[in-house]
């Protein structure tokens, strides 16, 4: 990989933190933690999001990573909207799960996610850009390019005209299929597990108003009330205690099954992306094919040249396709089941808090009712 993985030392990836976000109005500042592999010394960064956009550009424009068009490329998830300025429903149609949480506590999840994920990859972690990204005190996305227009509106009829092409290897063309259907199912699997948790919240806050209600209930001038008062105060405690456990199970749904599928639901997009790129170099090469079988004699070896050359290239990217598919579809089975550990035991410990707690308000209660 030349000069690619000669330079960049490597980082160790699980000592990737995300250890602080700072707001300056509509800006968020990330505080990043981590060190070489090489070495115990830490490293301390801060870089906002435009410098995250900076890196997973320069992830995909490596031109000197042979089949770098295979890679599935962790996903960046989308741009924070800390302005009070959006309403929620924009900020939650935008980042799902990620706007949840206090002081943007998913996001830095999922952000230093993607940090681990890119630094954990045997391609991406040679990127001179990540190290730089990961070690250097100044601002390393100084010239970002962006795409223009014209751009943007002709990768949208090229991916209209080639989506449908059809594969000529049964493995791609299994899971192009699968990625197509997959990522509609993990996205409304998503937005459903959304409603669920943010009903929770509503609850939580209605228990709230009602455990505070109560308290207006209480008259300590009136002798003849002073047992009424007494059950609405012990009443008031029970709702306040089922408006924690309401915060709690949400609080857990969200740092772990919610976060989950929201990274599922972005990395089905990102392998559906790798698979649309190898999709066009495979239209790239069927017409090399053509121009190759029509080329006139004074061209013939100019164009069997260029066949060639695409032809080596298409099978280098489904060579390197394959691979990453197969390390795909492993990890997403093992983080998937973490998580979903987590999530168990995250609500089972919940819910032997909660039960304690409501027998305790149970027994105090009747003691009140008497």
């Amino acid at each position: 990989m030349g000069s690619n993985e000669e330079s960049a030392p490597s980082v160790n990836a699980s000592s990737i933190r995300i250890t602080d976000i700072t707001q300056d109005a509509d800006t968020l500042t990330f505080a990043i933690t981590s060190q070489k592999t090489s070495s115990s010394a830490g490293v301390c960064v801060f870089r906002t999001y435009e410098d995250f956009e900076w890196l997973q550009q320069s992830l995909f424009s490596q031109e000197d990573v042979p089949g770098l068009h295979g890679v599935i490329f962790p996903p960046l998830p989308g741009k924070p909207l800390p302005s009070t300025s959006h309403t929620q429903a924009k900020v939650l149609k935008q980042l799902g799960f990620l706007a949840l949480g206090d002081e943007w506590r998913i996001y830095r999840m999922a952000l230093e996610l993607y940090l681990q994920q890119v630094a954990a990859h045997t391609t991406l972690n040679k990127s001179k850009a990540l190290y730089g990204f990961l070690s250097s005190s100044e601002s390393p996305g100084k010239q970002r390019g962006k795409k223009g227009i014209f751009d943007r509106l002709s990768q949208a009829m090229e991916e209209i005209r080639k989506d449908g092409h059809k594969d000529v290897d049964k493995f791609f063309q299994s899971e192009r299929d699968s990625s197509t259907h997959l990522s509609v199912l993990f996205k409304v699997s998503t937005e459903k597990f959304l409603d669920t948790v943010l009903t929770k919240q509503k609850l939580a806050v209605a228990c709230g108003h009602f455990s505070t209600s109560l308290h207006l209930c209480v008259n300590h001038d009136n002798p003849a009330a002073v047992t009424f008062s007494r059950i609405c105060l012990k009443l008031s405690d029970i709702i306040e205690a089922v408006k924690v456990n309401f915060e709690k199970v949400s609080d857990n749904d969200i740092s772990t099954l919610g976060l989950a599928l929201d990274l599922e639901s972005r990395y089905q997009e990102a392998k559906k992306e790798m698979l649309f790129r190898r999709t066009c170099k495979l239209v790239e090469l069927e017409a090399a094919n053509r121009n190759s079988e029509r080329a006139k004699p004074n061209k013939k070896a100019i164009m069997d040249g260029v066949q060639k050359a695409t032809q080596k290239e298409f099978n280098l990217i489904s060579s390197v396709a394959k691979e990453e598919i197969e390390q795909y579809h492993r990890a997403r089975v093992s983080v998937l089941r973490d998580f979903l550990i987590c999530w168990c035991e995250k609500q089972l410990s919940t819910a032997q808090e909660s039960s304690a707690l409501f027998s305790k308000h149970l027994d105090a209660f009747r003691e009140v009712a008497v």
